[in-house]
């Protein structure tokens, strides 16, 4: 039986997340932010799937340093939220993508120590 991939749920949980908020954040005419907010936050999981199928460890760490970046690009976006007044702000994907952030840094520490070996 293959063990679940606990990251690919959370990746998959908070897209989903991201794009209800993102639905919020059009129906508040806030669409600048909802776009970028929507293509990085949908972008973590496709680059984590994309790294299950990866060529070599050196690609799988590639697609996951990817994931990392998309991590603090939506970090961004949502602190943008919570700053500005005008904007609705969501706590629970502040919590989801700091739990999602610290997995994936988890993966590269432990993917990079191995190749080292």
């Amino acid at each position: 039986m293959e063990r679940e991939n606990v990251i690919i749920i959370k990746s998959i949980d908070f897209a989903v997340s991201i794009i209800a908020f993102c639905e919020l954040l059009e129906s508040k005419k806030q669409y600048v932010i909802a776009r970028q907010l929507l293509r990085s936050g949908t972008s973590i999981g496709a680059n984590l799937h994309e790294a299950q199928n990866a060529e070599s460890r050196a690609d799988f760490i590639h697609k996951i340093k990817v994931a990392a970046k998309e991590v603090e690009e939506t970090k961004y976006w949502l602190l943008l939220c919570e700053k500005a007044s005008s904007y609705p702000f969501g706590e629970s994907l502040k919590i989801k993508i700091n739990e999602i952030g610290s997995i994936i840094y988890k993966i590269l520490s432990t993917s990079k120590t191995n190749v080292l070996r």
